[in-house]
């Protein structure tokens, strides 16, 4: 038992020391993304269009049909959800047309997009969305279960459980730096923006995908924290 509470932290504040990077490039990415959207929901497009409106012309561009665009509550709050073929964005984007809400639409359109031509790491991550949702439930009661009753397969099954959570990560990277630069392209081939425009949506863009590798970096971290303390008691 006291292992259990030497290598589980010296307590608390060794959890937070330990995590303390990946709380720090969290923080900074949140910081970063809001920042920066509100500095360009301040800049209106000149053709008017508003993100809804931006968003439709992205999948018209595409030759994509069938997908709706609602508005949904909250603040960045924007998504596609493909069970439902259906775009989802905030109060702040789906009427606005600043230059912050055209980016975020249009990236989200990039998803529906990626969907319809069954983009390959859009449709890995869908198929493991379920899967990760159970590993990312299960992952710290199997592992704490098996500390606890030195069952050391059940303590490893936890931890595969969690890098299900971290490989999620992994692909979900691809799918949404591909999204933003198919939101870029299309709104430059399409005409929807002038070029100084283009460069705000960019910076928009960049800013939300650090938030993806905080994320990253934090599951990343987190994996091996767990490892660094049930994997080396699993080995005794």
């Amino acid at each position: 038992m006291f292992d259990f509470f030497y290598y589980y932290g010296y307590g608390y504040f060794s959890y937070l020391i330990f995590m303390l990077p990946a709380l720090v490039i969290s923080l900074w990415a949140q910081i970063s993304v809001k920042s920066t959207f509100h500095k360009y929901s301040g800049l209106r497009t000149g053709r008017g269009l508003t993100g809804a409106q931006a968003a439709q012309e992205v999948l018209r561009f595409h030759n994509v049909m069938g997908v709706r665009c609602e508005r949904v509550a909250g603040q960045l709050t924007d998504h596609f959800d493909p069970r439902t073929n259906v775009i989802r964005l905030s109060d702040g984007v789906y009427g606005s047309d600043s230059v912050s809400a055209v980016g975020v639409a249009a990236h989200e359109a990039g998803h529906a997009v990626q969907y319809a031509q069954e983009y390959g790491p859009m449709k890995l991550r869908s198929v493991m969305v379920p899967i990760t949702n159970i590993g990312s439930r299960l992952s710290l009661p199997v592992i704490l279960f098996g500390y606890f009753l030195s069952i050391g397969p059940l303590v490893t099954l936890g931890i595969v459980l969690f890098s299900l959570s971290v490989l999620f990560q992994l692909v979900t990277l691809p799918v949404e730096f591909n999204a933003s630069r198919r939101a870029v392209k299309t709104l430059e081939q399409a005409y929807v923006l002038s070029e100084d425009e283009l460069k705000g949506v960019k910076k928009v863009l960049r800013a939300a995908a650090m938030t993806y590798l905080a994320a990253t970096f934090t599951a990343l971290w987190s994996l091996l924290r767990i490892i660094l303390i049930f994997g080396r008691r699993n080995d005794r």
